[in-house]
Order: structure tokens, then sequence, then C-alpha cells
């Protein structure tokens, strides 16, 4: 453990080494180990409304190697939740946008496996083992610390899998299991003859999600590296994952078009033959599925007709399942993608009060703006207009900042 990196000039990558596989635990683990205090990941869980858990970490040693292993204590560990009930979980928690949307990626992307190895809609998953308190600690966990660490990208090295059978709630499966290989379809994965579950698809789940390549350590000047450990010690292998979280100039690496700025994708279809009710449907989808904004253009195509372009700004580990989830909605039959940079303003959440009633303001340099949505809900429970809460929330926050003392002043 080096302690918490300072946070550099660039893009910050955090590189999962799986030599020995990956699971929700070892994943979080990992990144306490490198740095992310455990009380702010802790403290941004609570937001969950899930009760009945509890998180340590424990310093251990695997194969000689000094590791952190995180372990998740549970009242309640046998609930079965279907996907749409986990993303209204994180949905609720009001959670930092970055953290929900990898979240909710991490969780549709089991929804998207389930559903195919069970022959049914992802909304009609119900999730056994990754549904319980602790799988959802495990992924809310992860993506928290990598928030704590300010990490921008996420890569991954090649998989390690084992072999033999894993037990599930359906009985004995091959290992590794068939939402492994699903879910990491197209990543090169690595078999070891060890008789153990080395990748869970917890684990799987949030590389697929989230990881925007698999290779070899990228270039990267290094802040910090962290071992998370597995729940046992192997006799041939140190059970752990390694990652290792570094800094490179926000114009190299993912984005060849010398934009620099954060990695994002677009994607854009062109339509000519759908209703007003179809489109404005197709965007909620995108956004619920973790894209980061959406809308829609009108244009005059070819030979006059008049028709609308569908765009999609996304995180590159989004693009394949939001591609597909354009041309399902919206029966295109095809979409265009381009790799962008986006060079966001630095903003943070505040809160004020309304009627006694908790509304968020977002504040950036030279502005600050009142969450629509939390208006709204404020609006419905106390029969207001919403620019009336609108303005409130704007009054209040104007009153409380200038009633602090600017930053380094005199109290």
């Amino acid at each position: 453990m080096s302690g918490r990196p300072a946070v550099g000039a660039g893009v910050r990558v955090a590189w999962f080494n799986c030599f020995a596989g990956i699971a929700g635990d070892m994943a979080l683990a990992s990144l306490v180990d490198a740095g992310a205090d455990l009380a702010e990941i802790e403290t941004l869980l609570r937001r969950v409304p899930l009760g009945g858990w509890a998180v340590e970490a424990v310093p251990v040693l695997r194969g000689g190697i000094a590791a952190t292993r995180v372990e998740v204590t549970v009242e309640d560990d046998g609930v079965v939740r279907t996907f749409p009930a986990i993303l209204a979980l994180l949905q609720e928690a009001k959670l930092p946008p970055r953290v929900e949307q990898r979240a909710s990626a991490v969780f549709a992307a089991l929804a998207d496996v389930e559903g195919r190895l069970h022959r049914r809609p992802p909304a009609q998953v119900h999730f056994h083992e990754v549904g319980g308190h602790d799988a959802i600690v495990d992924v809310v966990g992860t993506m928290a610390a990598l928030e704590v660490l300010g990490v921008d990208e996420i890569r991954s090295s090649p998989v390690s899998t084992g072999t033999g059978l894993v037990r599930s709630q359906h009985g004995l499966l091959p290992n590794p299991s068939p939402a492994v290989l699903g879910l990491l379809a197209g990543a090169p994965l690595t078999g070891r003859d060890i008789d153990v579950e080395l990748t869970t698809p917890t684990g799987a789940a949030i590389l697929a999600a989230t990881a925007t390549g698999f290779g070899p350590l990228p270039a990267l000047t290094i802040e910090a590296t962290g071992y998370g450990a597995g729940s046992r010690e192997l006799s041939d292998l140190p059970n752990c994952t390694q990652v290792v979280l570094g800094c490179r100039p926000a114009e190299s690496g993912a984005l060849e078009t010398g934009t620099g700025g954060q990695p994002l994708v677009l994607l854009e279809a062109n339509l000519d033959d759908v209703t007003g009710e179809l489109l404005s449907h197709t965007l909620e989808a995108l956004l619920a599925a973790g894209a980061t904004d959406a809308w829609v253009t009108p244009v005059v195509m070819k030979k006059g007709r008049p028709g609308h372009v569908v765009s999609v700004l996304a995180d590159l580990a989004l693009a394949p399942q939001l591609r597909a989830l354009l041309a399902e909605e919206t029966g295109s039959f095809g979409v265009r993608t381009s790799e962008v940079g986006r060079f966001a303003a630095e903003r943070h959440f505040e809160q004020v009060e309304v009627a006694g009633r908790p509304v968020r303001v977002k504040v950036s340099p030279g502005r600050a703006k009142v969450e629509h949505d939390d208006a709204r809900e404020v609006a419905r429970q106390e029969g207001l207009p919403v620019r009336e809460v609108i303005a409130r929330a704007e009054h209040a926050w104007r009153l409380r900042s200038t009633a602090e003392p600017p930053p380094g002043g005199a109290s």
C-alpha cells in the first residue's frame, strides 16, 4: 500500500492486473490498498437505502505479498432483487453522477448476460448472488473508490480464470461460468489449471462495464499500487488483484484525434420513420442505461424528407451496449460512432432547503444551478410551481454563500 496518491494533471488511469482473476471484493480491496479512504467510501455507500451491512479492511498476506482483504458482513444476504429494483436503489441514493453511472452500467451488464442465459428480458432478471447486500456493497463501493481516487479511465490486463466446477443458485456450473464468459466476450482470457473460481461474475461485470481496453500496462506516470486479496490462500499463485494508478497526458491514449479532454464516444443514428413518443422513450432508455447525455436534432434527409438524428454521449466502456440499445429501440439499420473529448467545468453539489425539504444545487465557477428533478419533487409535494421552488432554492443558496467566509479568509 503506497498511500493515497496526489491527483496530477492529465487523465487518471486505474489498470487492474488480473493475473489471479478478479472478484467484486478484490477490486474494492485493491483500490483501498492503493489509497482510497474507506471512510469516504462508506460515506457514499451509506447513501444507498440499504441497511444491515458493515465493511472492514484487514491487512493480510497472499503469497508473501502484503495485501488488503475487504470483509463485508451482512444481516440479510439472501435477498433476491430485480434489475429495476437495484437501479431504483442507486437513483434514490443520489450518488455522484459518475458513481451512479458506473454502478448502473455494472448491473446493466449483469442483467443483460443473465437475460441472455435464461432467455428473458433484462428487466425481468432476478439477481441471486449478485443482488444481495454484499454484492451491492462491492459494486457501489468499487465505483465510489474510483471516484475517491479521481480515476477517469479504467483498463485491464488479460483476465485469468480457473477450471473445474463452481456452485451457484442454479447448481454446479463449469468454471469459468457462463456468465463470466458472456460478460468478457471479446476480452483476452487466460485459463489457469487451478480448481478455484478466480474470476466471479461481479468481477467480470466490473471490467465489462468500465474497462476501455485490455492489454499490458499502458504508458503511465505511476502514482500508487494496491493489492486486493481473495478469501483464500493458494499454493501456486498469490490470490489477489493488483491495481496500478497513474496519470497520462490528456492528449494521449484513448483519443487519437488530438482533442484531449475526458475520452467519450458519440453515437448517432439518422431516423425518418419514428414517432415523437418513440424518440422520447429512446432518450429515457439511453439515459437510464448510463449515457452521459442524449438528445434529438431535427434534420432534412435525402429526398427532402424530414427526420431526426438521435445523439448519445457516453463513456467508451458503455459504447457496445448503448449502440445495441439505440438500434433496438429505434429500428435503425446503422449507428455511427466517433471518439470525442469533453472539457467539463469543475463542479460540486451543495444542498439547501425549500419548505423544509432538501434541494441540490450544482455549483461551478461563476454559476449555480438548481437540480430540476429535486425542484420538481418539492413542487409536487408542496403544491408549488416549479419556478417558485427554483427561485427559493437559488435565493437560499445565495444567502448562504454570501454569509460564508471565502476559502482561506478570516472566520
